[in-house]
This record gives structure tokens, sequence and C-alpha cells, in this order.
């Protein structure tokens, strides 16, 4: 079971949350900080505690950073990266709303490729979507859903192509899971080809506001 875990919610409003994150960091595959829809105008002392944190316990931590599907400028997209580097020491980036098709596949290159010169050596892509096969070469981790666990149960179908890859390679984020079904949605991810996955009980407008259950789940 590899967990990853965005965690929306200040640790200030919800210190708990995060002891549980912290307590259970050897079980993620990574933490995505996002303490302003972003890095924010200026370093969060809170934030700065809990990514000191969960570092000395042996998390990777990953930036949050919004590509609008491509709309916005790689430069502040750039200056971002650079600012949760100086703040918060991250190991890499989780870009979110990425494009999925294969005419956005060559702008996601050169913004990938420009993020990891600038000291992102874990890259993890959301398009919340299976994307055009080639976004599987830019990346170390490709969310290939995000949704409700309806959805997840009910209509989801997997492209053959993706046999061709190591699940390794694949995420699942399914919000709205009643917790007594959280170890089947875990389950279910590594069935349907995603090895990492992270399944929490939150729905809409944000899910993200408590840890996945699985991180205190039995193993096994």
């Amino acid at each position: 079971m590899t967990l990853l875990v965005p965690l929306y919610v200040h640790p200030a409003e919800d210190p708990g949350a995060w002891a549980r994150l912290i307590g259970a960091a050897p079980r993620t595959y990574a933490v995505v900080l996002n303490p302003a829809s972003g890095p924010g105008p200026r370093p969060d002392p809170a934030f700065t505690a809990a990514a000191s944190a969960l570092h000395a316990a042996g998390a990777r931590l990953l930036a949050y950073v919004d590509t609008a599907y491509g709309q916005r400028d790689a430069a502040e997209v750039n200056y971002e990266i650079l600012r949760y580097r100086e703040w918060y020491g991250v190991d890499g980036c989780f870009l979110d709303r990425v494009t999925a098709d294969r005419r956005g596949l060559r702008a996601c290159r050169r913004l990938v490729r420009s993020l990891r010169s600038l000291g992102a050596g874990t890259v993890v892509l959301n398009p919340g979507v299976h994307p055009d096969p080639g976004y599987l070469r830019l990346a170390d981790l490709v969310v290939t859903f995000e949704g409700d666990w309806s959805t997840y149960v009910g209509a989801f179908s997997r492209p053959g192509w993706t046999a061709r890859h190591p699940p390794e390679r694949f995420c699942h984020l399914v919000y709205g899971v009643p917790e007594a079904l959280v170890p089947l949605a875990v389950r279910t991810a590594g069935e349907r080809g995603a090895a990492v996955s992270g399944p929490v009980t939150g729905g809409l407008p944000n899910p993200w506001t408590e840890p996945t259950p699985a991180l205190t789940a039995p193993v096994g």
C-alpha cells in the first residue's frame, strides 16, 4: 500500500490531522503541500513547521501547483516552485489540472523539464483522467482518476495501453468513500493497475481536509 496524501487544511486549523499524517509518514508515497492554492505570498510558519516535521518523519513533500490545463504562464509556475523550495524544502511538485490530450504534450514536456532543472526531483501530473500515453514519459507518477466513489465504482474504464506500464506509475484519487470501504478502495486501485492511491471520505468542494483513513488502517 502506497498513499498519495493531499492535505488542504491549515495546520493551525486542524493540528490533529497533521499530527496523524506525520505519525504515519512512512506509509506515504508523498504529501502534497498547499498553503494557499500555491505557496502564498510569504512563508507560513505553521506550514514551515509541518514540512520540517514531515521531512524528519521520512515523508517526501510535493508542492501543489495549478497549471490551469496549460493556461498559466510557465515562468509563473517556475517561480512558485522556487518559492516552495526556499520556504518549505519540497522534494518535487504535484501539477494539478494538467492537460491530457496530445496537443498539450509539448508544452507540458517543456514545463516539466524546466521544473526538474529547478530541483523538482519527483514530478506528479494530475490530469484526473487517463491522458495521452506520452504523458507517462514526463512524470514519475500520473493521476489517472480523480473523482467520487460512485463514479469510480460504476464508470471507471482502463485503457489497454496502461498495462504496458508498471502500476507504480499510476495513482487514483477517490473522494466520498464511506469510511468502512476505504480498504476496499485501496485494493480496487491496485486491481485496476494503480499502486498509489488516496481514498478520502470527504466530499466537494474540498475533499482533502482530512488525511486518508488508510494511513492508520491495519496492514494486510
